[in-house]
């Protein structure tokens, strides 16, 4: 009987680590796939605030490794093993759970760093190339002007990137009618960058976390199973 116990517990821990391997290849792809939809826009974004994506695939990487420890410690029985397994994916959630709380402290930080860096930015465009293709770049992307709307841009210097793009058959807008133009006139985008860039990193932030609770999850799964076994094991022995 408990041999057969045993068994049953090896083979659908095994089985549970295939999934969990499977699972750290799908934290590398959702954090590969989050990194380069807001790292595009990079420059206005601090190093903190592309950290999650970047721990997520290093999490992903280490997870997809503990899951082959798991396999391997299953099939051979060996107590040390499914051990050091339970103990490295409490380990990870611990670290995922840690980083959660932080970036929910420290949300308010983020944002208001972030406006800064754009408001230094847009002051920056005429004397910076790079600050120049970045505001054309967020612009054009995100259909937005200025920080928090066409009128951060100082008289006659708003970039053509604030307006619509010229239509087919329509005859092209003249610069000075971009820099003229006042919020509400159709030619202007009248969003401003920061709520739409904020609006696209919380996007991406929500992602994260639905994988994170997943992935938490399942490794609470993992940690019970892997004691689970142990313990029989050492009842074997």
């Amino acid at each position: 009987m408990q041999a057969c116990e045993l068994n049953v517990i090896k083979y659908i821990l095994f089985v549970f680590n295939l999934i969990f391997a499977i699972s750290g290849i799908g934290l590398i792809v959702a954090g590969a796939c989050v990194l380069s939809e807001v790292g595009e826009f990079s420059h206005f974004i601090e190093g903190r605030l592309l950290a999650p994506p970047v721990v997520l695939i290093i999490v992903g990487c280490i997870v997809f490794l503990v899951a082959s420890l798991g396999c391997y410690g299953a099939i051979r029985e060996s107590y040390t093993m499914l051990m050091a397994y339970a103990v490295c994916l409490l380990i990870i959630l611990i670290a995922e759970l840690s980083i959660g709380i932080a970036a929910a402290v420290y949300k308010g930080d983020f944002d208001s760093a972030m406006k800064n860096i754009m408001k230094d930015s847009l002051h920056s465009y005429n004397e910076s190339r790079t600050d120049r293709l970045a505001w054309d770049n967020i612009q054009s992307k995100l259909k937005c002007c200025g920080v928090t709307g066409p009128k951060d841009w100082p008289s006659k210097t708003r970039p053509l990137s604030c307006c619509h793009p010229i239509r087919e058959g329509a005859a092209p807008p003249q610069e000075f009618h971009c820099q003229d133009a006042i919020e509400g006139d159709q030619i202007l985008y009248n969003d401003g960058c920061f709520d739409e860039l904020k609006m696209k990193a919380e996007s991406s932030a929500n992602v994260l976390m639905g994988v994170g609770i997943g992935i938490a999850f399942v490794e609470v799964v993992g940690i019970l199973l892997a004691c689970w076994l142990a313990s029989a094991i050492k009842n074997k022995e």
